[in-house]
């Protein structure tokens, strides 16, 4: 199997001279490497694994669950815990396999986030009055992992309504950055990046409107995919107590999460296709396979700088560092193009969407206050904040000509794909901030090498992938000068998913990927 090298940094916090201690501590300094081994290896490598014999599945179970009952008091990222099943699971997990079956997740122990629907379990959304919301099947992306063999451990903490870049709501509490406990773990698929950084299951499943994929993965220092809109069926993976029905989300999807590219790619294998009950009755999907397999053949495009926001400093080393991998790998780099669609509008048409879409069920009243502040605003003020408030109050005649404008945008970003492969930029401007559960995330600011913005400003980022439904694949670049890790995302090609899915791959061998949290 290959070394991630998890094992190597749990041995660090033990004594470096093994010969140093007596026999006893020797021994259960061996089993705890043994045991960071096994519950840090990557999904592929447990699956060859489990196929040669090397390990049961519920070996790798009970190890992910003791390990999840030791430190998951001072993460919280594990909100549900399923054992009992999950144990039953990699029984059968087992059994199957010794009558000669043999699945791409057969015996691998998972987890799932909060807002999936699993039977036998609450979907909450982490919204108090849904705290006992019991759905009576599962997501369709929950079954898929079922039927691959997968071992569910749990469901993941996400913020109140997905609609946080922080996870923390009164039901479950908070969930701790594994790096630095007084910091996020992002949102809203905060708790699954928690749990893959600290070794809770193998891979996870989220889901991705605002960066909930990729900002989580940034801040954790492990990877994740943003699919291409309607590429992974979303049924089931909806607020409460609303029913799951077979609908077209807009800018949402719902994507993979582990710690190697690599396995992106296998859960993504997963979780790809039409739902059953709507175009799965009459269309299969098979992606392209990847523009390149070389280093050397990839065009891409390098972005640090968006109009609308400045770049850390740690983040914009992250970028170039990336930059310069790519450079020395003998990839065609360019830092401008004239082809790139205009960063202002792709901001203000993101946000527009965004907002004008989240506040489709609030009650009249509320809704007649907002209309009351939109109206109050200067003409003048083109601010985000501004686009926010009258994105609120959208006509179905606004929506739709910001719609139109999506569409140029979408055709821009095929012609750019002519000329490039993948454009490498910032998933947000920096590492994983500190803890702010002010009640108004209006209030809430973002300190960016000392000077504050507007929270929800950092958005714009994550919307450069979201607004036209770009593929993007978040990805370990480094480490701040504090330690935190950080990524980029690499964004493709629309249903060309395997192509900044192979470039993660390279980029893993160049630079290195996943470290486990010291």
């Amino acid at each position: 199997m290959r070394d991630f090298g998890p094992a190597k940094a749990a041995v660090s916090t033990f004594p470096a001279d093994a010969g140093d201690l007596c026999g006893d501590e020797r021994l259960q300094q061996a089993v705890r490497v043994e045991f960071m081994e096994w519950n840090f290896q990557a999904a592929e490598d447990l699956a060859a694994a489990l196929r040669a014999g090397e390990v049961s599945s519920v070996e790798l179970t009970d190890e992910a669950i003791a390990r999840i009952e030791r430190d998951d008091k001072a993460i919280n990222a594990i909100c549900v815990p399923d054992f009992d099943r999950a144990r039953a699971a990699a029984r059968g997990a087992d059994q199957a396999r010794a009558r000669g079956e043999d699945r791409p997740l057969l015996g691998i122990p998972v987890t799932v986030k909060e807002s999936y629907n699993i039977a036998g379990l609450p979907t909450t959304w982490g919204m108090t009055p849904q705290a006992n919301f019991m759905p009576a099947e599962d997501a369709v992306q929950v079954s898929r992992l079922k039927a691959a063999g997968a071992v569910v451990l749990g469901k993941t903490n996400v913020p109140v309504g997905l609609q946080d870049i922080q996870s923390f709501n009164e039901i479950y509490g908070t969930t701790n950055n594994p790096w630095d406990h007084g910091r996020t773990s992002g949102g809203s698929s905060g708790g699954s990046a928690a749990a893959l950084a600290s070794g809770f299951g193998a891979l996870s499943i989220g889901s991705d409107l605002a960066g909930s994929l990729r900002t989580p993965a940034h801040f954790c220092g492990v990877y994740a995919h943003k699919p291409t809109l309607g590429l992974a069926a979303t049924r089931g993976m909806v607020a409460p107590p609303a029913p799951p029905l077979p609908v077209d989300l807009d800018l949402a999807v719902v994507g993979p999460m582990a710690r190697t590219a690599r396995d992106l790619t296998l859960l993504l294998d997963v979780m790809a296709g039409p739902d059953p009950l709507t175009y799965g009755v009459a269309y299969d999907v098979t992606l392209p396979p990847a523009r390149h397999e070389r280093l050397c053949d990839f065009r891409v495009l390098v972005l640090e700088e968006h109009p609308f926001i400045p770049t850390g400093a740690a983040v914009r080393a992250g970028v170039n560092r990336v930059a310069d991998a790519l450079v020395d790998g003998g990839a065609r780099v360019e830092r401008h193009s004239p082809l790139l669609p205009d960063l202002t509008e792709a901001g203000l048409l993101y946000t527009q969407l965004l907002f004008s879409g989240s506040v489709a069920r609030f009650p009249v009243e509320a809704y007649e206050q907002l209309q009351t502040r939109a109206a109050e605003l200067s003409a003048d003020d083109q601010s985000l904040d501004a686009t926010r408030l009258r994105a609120m109050v959208f006509s179905h005649r606004d929506w739709i000509e910001t719609n139109n404008r999506r569409e140029l945008h979408r055709h821009g970003w095929r012609q750019l794909f002519a000329e490039f492969d993948v454009v490498v930029c910032p998933i947000t401007p920096t590492p994983a901030f500190g803890h702010d559960h002010n009640p108004n995330p209006l209030e809430r600011r973002l300190d960016i090498d000392g000077v504050e913005y507007p929270y929800f400003d950092q958005l714009v980022w994550a919307g450069l992938a979201t607004m036209p439904g770009l593929p993007a694949t978040a990805v370990p670049a480094g480490r701040s000068p504090e330690g935190l890790p950080v990524g980029v995302q690499l964004i493709g090609p629309m249903f060309e998913d395997r192509t900044p899915l192979r470039l993660a791959e390279l980029l893993e061998q160049k630079i290195g990927g996943f470290q486990a949290p010291r």
